[in-house]
């Protein structure tokens, strides 16, 4: 898994957690756990035990709200 790319488009950031069955960069992953915190408890507790292809529904909703200038820019890269 660490020879992968981060699933978000144009992120060539390796790999370094799990989102549904794709994986994210460390900044996207952080990104990703703040947003689920903001939907509230009920939804970052019912992450976990979701199935795959329901955690890939909420990743592919999470994606959209990522901007595509976002995901071009190098990892720690300032915004």
């Amino acid at each position: 898994m660490s020879d992968q790319a981060c699933s978000i488009q144009n992120c060539k950031a390796k790999v370094y957690a799990p989102a549904g069955t794709g994986a994210l960069c460390k900044e996207h992953f952080l990104n990703f756990v703040a947003w689920r915190r903001k939907r509230g408890l009920q939804m970052f507790q019912k992450y976990a035990a979701m199935t795959m292809e329901e955690r890939d529904t909420i990743m592919a909703e999470w994606a959209k709200t990522v901007r595509i200038d976002e995901a071009s820019a190098p990892p720690g890269a300032k915004r």
